[in-house]
């Protein structure tokens, strides 16, 4: 009875609000086609913090930009790396509206913050992985 209650109880938080939200058709694109949409510039990157510019090269809105911000950590000794590597990837959603031909901010502080080590760097690179272009 428990198990059915907390099962039915997730799929409520789950699902129904999936089902409030719009629905939109997923083109998939490759990378070079995708970058003709939607660039990124004057990206830069200061104790971790990434910051820059969506420029929306269509002529379409977009919106619901999705960027990859990966922290990849480079040992200082790559002949002998340590064990506790603390690089990672995140996702951030840019939850404005675009309009064609302009551009919007965007400013990622990462939570937890990185930590501040001595036997390496962090070099971070930032990409747009997804978006939804508004048809009009």
């Amino acid at each position: 009875m428990v198990l059915r209650f907390g099962l039915i109880l997730i799929i409520a938080v789950t699902v129904i609000p999936m089902l409030s939200r719009p629905v939109f058709a997923a083109t998939l694109l490759t990378a070079d086609k995708a970058a003709r949409v939607v660039t990124l510039r004057d990206v830069t990157v200061k104790d971790g913090e990434v910051a820059g510019e969506i420029v929306n090269q269509s002529k379409q809105a977009l919106r619901e930009v999705q960027l990859q911000i990966l922290y990849s950590w480079r040992w200082k000794d790559e002949w002998h790396p340590g064990t506790d590597d603390p690089g990672r990837a995140v996702y951030s959603m840019v939850d404005k509206e675009i309009a064609p031909g302009q551009s919007a901010r965007f400013n990622f502080k990462p939570a937890p913050p990185l930590p501040a080590r001595k036997d390496g760097f962090f070099d971070v690179s930032v990409k747009v992985v997804g978006y939804a272009q508004v048809y009009r």
